[in-house]
């Protein structure tokens, strides 16, 4: 995917400070003009603005393969990489802040995308260069998921809903989302976290459209949005499953073909020996 543009333009500090006026004529006398003055924290928020260049795709591609260097079977590894392009994007906008509803989304995306994978170590050391990929803490994001699924795992419809009513560590997380969704300015809904609010939903034994409605409603979250993004969840299952099942047949196949070619070898080699101990026998007679 090619990288994102970088657009130059003028800063607005720097536009402020370009500002000087001059003027001339007896028209203007006596009239005196002063560029404008500027606290330091605003110049401040200005440099970082302007120095502000998150990596490209390519380069967070690189860095997964660059932690990750053994070949992955290709039903995992073309999804892999379109979620990483997919998380990129969202993790490089300016609205984006990490939140515990969003990990326990991509956690459980990725479980349910490698399951079955051939070997437990390998399908950890992928998540763990997934996540350090977008520059971000996998052990942060397991054990948020894990917080979240315990803490789902204990409520009711009701509870869930009331969470804003309650105090507690993971309540104070969804009244923090809850704000900063209702404020726009520092949140930035995603896929992955619908698919969060779909997980503590399922725990909860809640999954009723109606507690779906009241808990969007509670977050400040659009349902909308959150009804499309569980759809296209639920399709990607689907042909997971699919691709899964196509897999396994490919697999089996190939055992089957080994064994054959196996057993033909064997045979052959039996037979040669058995050739061999005849002509021995017939040459000693």
């Amino acid at each position: 995917m090619a990288s994102i543009p970088s657009v130059s333009f003028a800063s607005p500090c720097r536009q402020a400070a370009e500002r000087k006026l001059t003027f001339a004529g007896p028209a203007l006398r006596g009239f005196r003009f002063e560029a404008p003055k500027f606290s330091s924290r605003m110049v401040v928020r200005c440099v970082a603005a302007a120095s502000y260049a998150p990596p490209t795709v390519s380069e967070t591609k690189l860095n997964f393969l660059k932690s990750y260097k053994r070949p992955i079977p290709s039903i995992y590894n073309t999804v892999l990489q379109e979620l990483l392009v997919q998380q990129h994007l969202m993790r490089y906008k300016r609205t984006y802040q990490y939140d515990a509803v969003f990990a326990l989304g991509f956690v459980t995306v990725y479980e349910q995308l490698m399951e079955g994978y051939p070997n437990s170590e390998d399908r950890d050391a992928i998540f763990q260069a997934y996540i350090q990929a977008l520059k971000e803490d996998p052990e942060q994001y397991r054990s948020d998921a894990k917080k979240l699924e315990e803490w789902a795992r204990a409520q009711t419809a009701n509870s869930l809903i009331e969470f804003s009513t309650r105090e507690g560590e993971v309540e104070s997380i969804l009244k923090d989302i809850s704000e900063r969704a209702l404020s726009k300015g520092n949140f930035s809904y995603s896929r992955f976290f619908a698919i969060g609010l779909f997980r503590l939903l399922e725990l909860a034994n809640a999954t009723e459209p109606t507690v779906l409605e009241k808990l969007c409603a509670a977050l400040n979250i659009n349902k909308r949005s959150v009804d499309r993004d569980l759809d296209v969840y639920r399709n990607l299952l689907s042909k997971l499953v699919q691709a899964k099942e196509l897999l396994k047949e490919y697999v089996d196949r190939e055992k089957k073909k080994r064994e054959e070619r196996s057993g033909s070898q064997k045979a052959n080699e039996a037979i040669t020996k058995c050739t061999g101990d005849f002509r021995s026998v017939t040459f000693e007679l």
